[in-house]
């Protein structure tokens, strides 16, 4: 007797799609980063995953749409880790500290998601600017900095009077430069920045450096 093999069920089709298409992102986000938007091949991801390259432009509709898809997933993991934030028991010094903090362990656990933002920034956020999803996604740690900002203030712990988006700057801009910048910090300096026995100097220096500026005396215009 022959046996018959059953067709897949509707969710195990889509079980399938899905572990399908996001083992095309993971590779795809490798090929990016090693690579940048205009040295990565599609058809080099293809042959590093279970699939086709008519299957990747089946899924993504081709190569700038896939890197779209790319940056999307990389910013929403940031995001949902602003997203499950909580540092309303702190006090606002604490709570600055804490949110200084998951932004360094995020950079530094993920310099993929540095390569492709330094990427997208030579081609001029234009992938960005064009995603819908990228531009609802807003930044989820805006709202908390606004909210332990005025905290802050109110209680007379803190002096400046600082915008949430230059804060998210200030704290942004050292952790990027940590990881993008190691290799060239290094050979100009022999320091290397993300050396592990000088992780929680670096860490606790920013916390401090935030701190400095949120509390320091501001002299009268």
């Amino acid at each position: 007797m022959t046996s018959v093999e059953e067709p897949a069920r509707p969710g195990e089709r889509i079980r399938d799609a899905a572990r399908t298409r996001a083992e095309i992102l993971d590779v795809a986000t490798q090929e990016f980063a090693r690579a940048g938007y205009d040295g990565a091949r599609v058809d080099e991801i293809a042959a590093r995953t279970r699939t086709t390259k008519r299957m990747i432009y089946y899924y993504f509709g081709g190569k700038e749409r896939l890197f779209t898809a790319v940056l999307e997933r990389a910013y929403g993991v940031i995001r949902e880790a602003e997203q499950q934030l909580d540092v309303g028991h702190l006090d606002p010094v604490a709570a600055i500290r804490r949110l200084a903090e998951v932004t360094f362990d995020h950079h530094e656990r993920h310099p993929d998601f540095i390569r492709l933002v330094s990427i997208e920034n030579i081609h001029g956020a234009e992938h960005i600017t064009a995603s819908e999803e990228l531009g609802r996604m807003g930044s989820p740690a805006l709202d908390v900095i606004r909210r332990i900002l005025a905290a802050g203030q109110e209680s007379g712990l803190f002096t400046a009077d600082v915008d949430a988006v230059d804060l998210h700057a200030m704290i942004s801009s050292f952790c990027f430069f940590r990881v993008s910048n190691r290799h060239t910090f290094g050979a100009l300096f022999g320091r290397d920045l993300v050396d592990p026995a000088r992780r929680e100097h670096y860490r606790t220096m920013l916390g401090d450096m935030v701190i400095a500026y949120l509390t320091a005396e501001r002299a009268a215009d």
